[in-house]
């Protein structure tokens, strides 16, 4: 369900009626397979003809040692393992010899071809023949090669996409248009459209100029609250209302075939501060398919004959490209030094991004690779130049792949590595099987690697967390650490959906000055950013804008969007069939007894929540029928009296003190809705909204109590209460919040009197009257109805407001405030973050790490460097960053005098203000505070008996009186001298 939010039900059954074919099911290739089947196309095909070898283990994941020991083919020992992520997908394996003289004609049943480990002459003759079948079969080719990568795209002379982005349609609502040549669209104040020149837009609920109601317009962007929609002169003054909607619009894309992009390469460039980098490892790709061709063999891992050689070659093959692109010596040198070698990581993220090309190409979704992707790791490599060679060399065991690539005091580095896991998900499930190609935290003395996620494994997470299974539906992981476990790590990495977890991680990071590796997805857009103790910002250094509250009144009374509506009915399930059973419970376990209550309120006595308590006590359905009766009456005060109270409150002709009228856009007037048996929208909100009644109330009911013979006798019977008009005032005020208390009258308070004793009388205030079960909000479980109550009340109150309705698909993503998420957005993010990862084992220089914003769907992929850490003056050249702690040692008769005296002798500043978390410790100004300076340290804090220390936080005098205090980093004071 996740990935049908990504790709749309439209997409979806492409893809499941889709034929693939993969060629090369090395560390590339599995990967690619892996995050497809995932997918789901229909079937897939994957071919390859070399044997199981020990180098495999290193970058093939589904590889075992027994499959070398058997000597099995490599897609034959990989078959079983990758059909069984997805027993929809039809996963077969051919061994059968593909080269220059095959008949490719096996090919035409397939949609999409893709290519891995195979010869540049025989890609070149595959993509002819795919290019010229009609409709054209789509072709992808992609390989890794030691720090190198390419992806190329060609999917036919033509390729027509229907969405581009994947992004919602966006709605502006519309303040005013102008009559004239061009007209001008003015948004509602304080709302950017979001548009783009070129764009089309529909119009509806125009009053005024009604004759653009139903119409296209391309809009041209005049303003970030404003366009033009061409002459709109001749038509009638606009008066008030109206709503633009996004009308996606098909596009052509085009591409030329292999040999000429050879040649004449469009490449999408991934690193703006290197534009010239993609034209550069094009060259020095096709170097190397040249030096294979001419030695028949590829370049001797860390051999610089070949170096020279495959460099001479890259002059001589930059002579044949249209623009002759110069030549990088380090791309060329380091490429032919580590071609043999393996980096998993960089699969991942390759296989991720050539994954969604392939989905692209069988759905026709999301904008298509023009046509090349090149990435390199010199970053990783470069730091490596004075290591011996024969530390690339290889040793016999799995890691040899990697180990070509960055040497084997750095392969030990990482084994040793101690690894705690934030988040178990998609991303941290990908995250594993990189850290077990990377062999971290496999040391045979040291290296730990720590998981840590209270998540249950639900169903929809099997399409991307490629290590689950159905049989491990509803098992968890659950540990929890101490501030000192995070001392023990060496990294910290986070898959996480969570912000607010994400800070606290980071909090723990720079209180310990531990590394950590962040990443995330939503949908097809993901992010890493690495920050480095001492060389970065920290996560919690910047932030972003806070989610845009929906108004109060907005939510109660005058919803404009379908959003409003479904929010409104996510909080009346919060209220009725969570907080007030929850207020309930506490209420009568706090007052045990109804007698007690009601001799409390008699005597004058008031017990906060007893008038509600007692409201919900007294109106208790008791049967299956008083639910349905129940749910019939909120029906009645939900979707009719509530627009009978407003337009009581505003008739259809209230005016404002500037003369326009109140009910124009955003607002709109509500109209009741009567009830309608058959209509199946009414019976689905009374079904839904009586089986909720009845869990939480703890009454029984059976199949035949949900019959519609039973609803419809029930309903009829119902005496539904009169409309009676109010005099409340109705909140207008977008700022105002929702009161945390109503006040209650002392005739509600007097009628509670009532109610409570005649409910005693009644026997129905005992034991088991004053027990509700509480009820949480669980999206992912289709049978107990609360997506069904949400989706029937939301689309009531859209019906009641004139609003488009939601689907319950739409409804349940809105609700349940699901990240849609797919299987390639989180390997190509998790392979990213594992590349940073080496580099911090590596002990890099800020220089070398990257941060990554990508989208999959437009495609970008943007490479920037990380963010210095700012640095705090204080004066006098004393300055400090978030990651500096100072530290003063003391002793036992150690004072507060003496503290200050030893942070001015040891760090050249004098504090002026000390603080312990809230606890204001000496601030000269508070009365008092000047005789604290001869007390002990021990006597201020107050430690317990196993404190050694007490992080403190210090400032000191400005350089001018009047100014503000000028800050300090925290100070760690150790109540003794600790041992070296």
């Amino acid at each position: 369900s996740r990935q049908r939010y990504v790709l749309g039900d439209t997409a979806m059954q492409k893809m499941a009626q889709s034929h693939v074919f993969l060629s090369g099911i090395g560390g590339l290739g599995v990967e690619i397979a892996k995050n497809i089947i995932l997918a789901g196309v229909k079937a897939l095909t994957v071919h390859d003809t070399k044997q199981c070898t020990k180098w495999d283990l290193g970058i093939n994941f589904f590889i075992h040692e027994d499959d070398i020991i058997s000597q099995r083919n490599r897609a034959e020992a990989t078959l079983h393992r990758i059909a069984e992520l997805n027993p929809y997908v039809h996963v077969a394996a051919s061994t059968v010899p593909l080269d220059e003289t095959t008949d490719l004609s096996f090919l035409k049943q397939y949609q999409c071809v893709i290519l891995t480990e195979v010869s540049l002459l025989l890609q070149k003759k595959i993509n002819d023949f795919c290019h010229a079948q009609q409709p054209p079969i789509k072709f992808i080719s992609a390989d890794v090669y030691g720090i190198c990568s390419r992806l190329f795209c060609d999917f036919g002379d033509e390729f027509e996409v229907l969405d581009t982005t994947g992004e919602e349609p966006k709605e502006i609502f519309i303040s005013n248009i102008t009559q004239s040549n061009p007209g001008i669209v003015t948004c509602l104040e304080n709302h950017p459209h979001r548009l783009e020149t070129g764009q089309f837009l529909t119009f509806r609920e125009v009053n005024g100029m009604s004759c653009l109601n139903g119409s296209t317009h391309q809009i041209t962007v005049v303003s970030p609250y404003s366009f033009s929609i061409g002459d709109t002169s001749d038509m009638e003054p606009y008066l008030h209302g109206g709503i633009a909607v996004q009308v996606k619009t098909p596009k052509m894309f085009y591409f030329e075939r292999l040999e000429k992009q050879l040649t004449n390469p469009l490449c999408l460039v991934a690193d703006f501060s290197k534009p010239e980098a993609p034209l550069q490892i094009h060259v020095a790709m096709l170097a190397l398919n040249h030096f294979q061709e001419n030695f028949g063999r590829m370049p001797n891992i860390g051999c610089l004959q070949d170096a020279e050689e495959m460099l001479k070659i890259a002059v001589s093959v930059s002579e044949t490209l249209e623009n002759k692109p110069q030549v990088n010596g380090d791309i060329v040198k380091w490429l032919s030094r580590t071609a043999q070698g393996f980096l998993a990581p960089l699969a991942a993220a390759v296989g991720g991004v050539a994954s969604q090309e392939v989905l692209k190409a069988v759905t026709g979704k999301f904008s298509p690779l023009q046509q090349w992707l090149y990435i390199d790791m010199l970053d990783i490599v470069t730091p490596l130049e004075k290591t011996g060679s024969e530390e690339f060399l290889p040793r016999g065991d799995r890691y040899d792949a990697l180990r070509a690539c960055i040497g084997d005091s750095l392969c030990q580095k990482l084994h040793n590595l101690n690894v705690f896991l934030v988040g178990c998900g998609a991303i941290g499930c990908e995250m594993l099987k990189n850290f077990a190609l990377l062999g971290v935290g496999a040391g045979q003395d040291k290296g730990l690697v720590t998981i840590t996620d209270p998540d249950l494994i639900e169903k929809s997470n099997l399409n991307r967390q490629f290590l689950f299974r159905p049989h491990h539906i509803q098992v968890c992981f659950l540990n929890t650490y101490s501030d000192e476990f995070y001392t023990k790590q060496d990294v910290i990495v986070t898959a996480l959906d969570n912000v607010e977890a994400r800070r606290y991680i980071d909090s723990r990071c720079v209180a310990n000055l531990r590394p950590l590796v962040d990443s995330g997805t939503m949908g097809t857009k993901g992010h890493t950013e690495v920050i480095v103790p001492h060389l970065t910002e920290s996560y919690n250094s910047h932030r972003d804008p806070p989610e845009e509250e929906i108004p109060f009144c907005t939510l109660k009374s005058f919803p404009a969007a379908i959003e409003h509506t479904i929010q409104w009915a996510r909080d009346k399930f919060e209220s009725s069939f969570s907080h007030k059973p929850s207020l309930f419970n506490k209420f009568w376990q706090t007052y045990p007894s109804a007698e007690e209550v009601l001799q409390r309120i008699k005597s004058g006595e008031s017990l906060e929540g007893c008038f509600h308590v007692i409201k919900t006590l007294s109106r208790r359905p008791r049967s299956w029928t008083q639910c349905v009766e129940l749910a019939r009456v909120k029906f009645e005060k939900y979707f009719s009296h509530k627009a009978l109270q407003l337009l009581h409150s505003f008739p259809l002709d209230t005016r404002l003190k500037d003369g326009s009228l109140f009910w124009q856009s955003p607002k709109r007037p509500p109209f009741p809705v009567k009830f309608e048996f058959n209509d199946p929208l009414h019976y689905g909100f009374i079904v839904s909204a009586a089986k909720l009644f009845a869990t939480v109330y703890c009454v029984p009911f059976t199949e035949k109590d949900l019959s519609e013979e039973t609803i419809l006798k029930i309903t009829s019977a119902v005496k539904v209460p009169e409309f009676r008009p109010s005099n409340k005032v109705v909140q207008t005020d977008e700022t105002a919040r929702k009161p945390d208390h109503i006040p209650v009258s002392s005739e509600d308070e007097r009628n509670a009197i009532f109610q409570l004793e005649k409910s005693i009388l009644s026997n129905e205030a005992l034991e088991n009257d004053l027990q509700m079960k509480p009820i949480s909000f669980e999206k992912d479980d289709d049978s107990n109805g609360h997506i069904d109550f949400i989706t029937a009340a939301s689309n009531l109150r859209a019906k009641m407001y004139n609003i488009e309705p939601a689907d319950r698909f739409k409804t349940k993503r809105i609700a349940g405030k699901i990240i849609p998420a797919i299987a390639t957005a989180t390997a190509a993010v998790s392979g990213l973050v594992a590349l940073e990862l080496i580099k911090v084992v590596g002990g890099y220089p800020a220089e070398a790490y990257k941060n990554c914003f990508l989208n999959l769907a437009i495609p970008i992929m943007v490479f920037t460097e990380t963010a210095e850490v700012r640095r705090t003056e204080i004066r006098n050249g004393i300055s400090f960053t978030i990651w500096d702690r100072w530290t003063i040692y003391g002793k036992e008769d150690f004072t507060l005098l003496d503290f200050i005296n030893a942070v001015r002798e040891k760090y050249g500043i004098e504090p002026t203000m000390v603080v312990q978390g809230v606890k204001m410790l000496y601030v000269p100004v508070m009365p008092g505070h000047i005789k604290r300076l001869k007390l002990t340290m021990q006597k201020l804090v107050k430690p317990s008996a196993d404190k050694k220390y007490v992080d403190l936080t210090v400032s000191f005098a400005p350089e001018t009186d009047g100014d503000e205090d000028l800050p300090g980093p925290p100070v760690r004071y150790y109540f003794v001298q600790e041992d070296n």
